[in-house]
C-alpha cells in the first residue's frame, strides 16, 4: 500500500508542474527589444577623416550595422566641384569612395552624403555625414553663412542651392560649373565649411537638371550685391531669389457660364462655351463680371448682349460689356446695386471665336448681387511702416493677391471688405509702379523689389467692424 500511495503522490506532483509550467508558457510572450532609431555609426575611416597630406584614389568607411546608399549622386556634395563625380559602392556594413578626378594640390576636399546613407533595417538616415581631407599640410576653415528668400513672397524653397565662384565675370554661371555647392536646410539657411582664404562671388539658383548653371530666365536665381572676402570680416548674408521670366499664365478652366446644357455627340463641340467668375451664382459687388471664352472672340457684337434686372426683366441704365485686349474675356462695368437680381441675354450670334464657334441659340445667364451686410469693415494700423521705401500692401487670399494697396500712411481703411481669412505682405515698391519687378543681373545687377511677409493673418468677419493693429 505504502509503495502504491508514494506513486500516486510522485504522479500528482508531476502533473501539477506540467500544468504551472504550461501556464507560465502562456502568460509570458516572448519581448522584442525597442525600435531602433539610431542612424548607423561609423567605425572607421580609412584614411582617417580630417587626414593631410592626402594622395589616395579610394577611401573605405566601415559601419557598426549593416548600410544602404540611395540615391547618392542627387545627395553627395564633393567640394571643390570636380569635373567627374566619384563613384559610390557599398557592401554590407562598408562604403567604398573612389576618387575619378586627379586632385589638387593644397585643397581641401570635403564630401557631405545628405540624405544618403542609412541602415538596412530600419532606413534610418545618417543626415549628413561629412569627410573631409587635404592635400596639402594644412585643413583650410573658414566658414561661410546665411539664408536665401524668394523675393517676391518671403517665403524659402530648400530646394535651392547656393554656388561659389571665383570669377567676376556674369557669364560664368551659364559656362561654367561654380568651385563650391552647397545645399539649403529647412529654413532656407546655407553653411559653407572648409573653405581657402579666396574671394568668392555667391550665387543662389533652382538647379533641377543638376547642371549647376543658370541656363534659363525661368529658374529661381539670386546673386549678391558685392563678393565676399573670406579673409575679411563678414555677416551672415541673405540671398532674394527670383524668376526673371515668368510663362503666361492660361485662363483657368471652370464650368460654362451659360444655362443652355451641352448635347450629346459631336455637336456639343461647337458650342461658343465661357466661364464666369460668379461665386455661387452671386456677383460681389465690389468688382466687374467677366466671362470668358476658351479661344479669341473673331466677332463681338455689345448691340446683342443685354442687361435687365429683377424677374420682370426690366432694362438696366449705365452698363457697358468690353472685350479685353486677349479678346478671351467679356467685362461688364456698372454699378451693382445690392440684392438685385440681373440678366445678361446674349444673342445666339453676338459672339463668335477663332475657330467658328457660336451659341445655338439665344441665351440668358441669371445671377444675384450680394447685399452691403455680406461684408465687414476692415480697418488695419501697421506700426513701424517706413513710408520712405515705397510700401504696397498686399492682402492675400491663398497664393492670388485679392486686393493690393500703396501705402500713404500707416493705416488701411476699407468700408466693405469679403470675409475671410487673408494673409497680409508689403511690397517695397522701388519703381512706384505698383507691382513687384524682378531682378535683372547679367551687367546691370540690378535686384528684385523685396516682400516682406506678415505672419498675423486677419480674419474679417460679414457685417462687423474688423479692427487690427500690426507691429512690423
Amino acid at each position: 500500500m505504502k509503495r502504491y500511495f508514494f506513486f500516486f503522490v510522485l504522479i500528482f506532483f508531476a502533473i501539477q508542474k506540467i500544468v504551472v509550467l504550461s501556464g507560465c508558457a502562456n502568460i509570458i510572450p516572448p519581448q522584442g527589444g525597442p525600435r531602433d532609431s539610431l542612424p548607423p555609426l561609423l567605425l572607421k575611416a580609412d584614411p582617417v577623416d580630417s587626414s593631410r597630406n592626402f594622395s589616395d584614389t579610394r577611401i573605405t568607411f566601415s559601419f557598426d550595422e549593416y548600410v544602404d546608399i540611395q540615391d547618392v549622386y542627387n545627395n553627395l556634395l564633393v567640394s571643390p566641384l570636380p569635373k567627374n563625380l566619384p563613384t559610390v559602392d557599398y557592401k554590407l556594413r562598408t562604403v567604398t569612395v573612389k576618387l575619378k578626378d586627379t586632385l589638387e594640390k593644397n585643397t581641401t576636399y570635403t564630401l557631405n552624403f545628405g540624405d544618403a546613407l542609412r541602415d538596412v533595417n530600419e532606413g534610418n538616415i545618417y543626415k549628413n555625414f561629412t569627410y573631409t581631407f587635404s592635400t596639402g599640410s594644412y585643413l583650410d576653415s573658414l566658414e561661410l553663412s546665411g539664408k536665401v528668400l524668394l523675393a517676391e513672397n518671403g517665403r524659402t524653397d530648400t530646394t535651392l542651392i547656393v554656388m561659389l565662384h571665383t570669377s567676376a565675370d556674369d557669364s560664368i554661371v551659364v559656362k561654367e560649373k561654380p568651385r563650391y555647392i552647397t545645399k539649403l536646410d529647412g529654413k532656407g539657411r546655407f553653411h559653407f565649411k572648409n573653405l581657402p582664404p579666396q574671394t568668392f562671388y555667391i550665387y543662389a539658383l533652382k538647379d533641377e537638371g543638376n547642371t549647376r548653371r543658370y541656363l534659363s530666365g525661368k529658374q529661381l536665381f539670386g546673386f549678391t550685391d558685392k563678393p565676399v572676402d573670406m579673409q575679411a570680416k563678414k555677416d551672415s548674408l541673405t540671398l532674394y531669389a527670383y524668376i526673371a521670366k515668368r510663362d503666361k499664365q492660361a485662363v483657368s478652366s471652370q464650368p460654362s457660364a451659360t444655362a443652355q446644357k451641352p448635347r450629346a455627340g459631336a455637336a456639343a463641340d461647337n458650342r461658343l462655351k465661357f466661364s464666369n467668375n460668379l461665386a455661387n451664382g452671386q456677383q460681389d459687388l465690389l468688382g466687374s463680371f467677366e466671362m470668358v471664352s476658351d479661344k479669341p472672340l473673331k466677332v463681338f457684337d455689345t448691340s446683342k448682349i443685354r442687361l435687365f434686372t429683377d424677374s420682370a426683366f426690366n432694362p438696366a441704365a449705365g452698363y457697358s460689356f468690353a472685350k479685353d485686349s486677349t479678346g478671351k474675356k467679356i467685362l461688364l462695368n456698372i454699378t451693382w446695386q445690392e440684392g438685385t437680381q440681373y440678366h445678361v441675354v446674349m444673342d445666339k450670334d453676338f459672339a463668335e471665336d477663332s475657330t467658328g464657334k457660336k451659341l445655338f441659340r439665344t441665351d440668358t445667364l441669371s445671377f444675384t448681387t450680394k447685399k452691403k451686410s455680406d461684408y465687414g469693415t476692415v480697418k488695419l494700423k501697421l506700426r513701424n511702416l517706413d513710408l520712405t521705401k515705397n510700401p504696397v500692401l498686399q492682402i492675400m487670399n491663398g497664393e492670388n493677391i485679392f486686393k493690393s494697396t500703396t501705402m500713404t500712411s500707416a493705416e488701411f481703411n476699407s468700408p466693405m471688405f469679403l470675409p475671410g481669412e487673408y494673409e497680409l505682405r508689403i511690397l517695397f515698391d522701388n519703381n512706384k509702379n505698383g507691382n513687384w519687378d524682378p531682378g535683372d543681373f547679367f551687367g546691370k545687377h540690378i535686384q528684385p523689389e523685396l516682400v516682406l511677409p506678415i505672419e498675423r493673418k486677419i480674419t474679417v468677419k460679414a457685417n462687423w467692424q474688423n479692427e487690427v493693429e500690426i507691429a512690423l
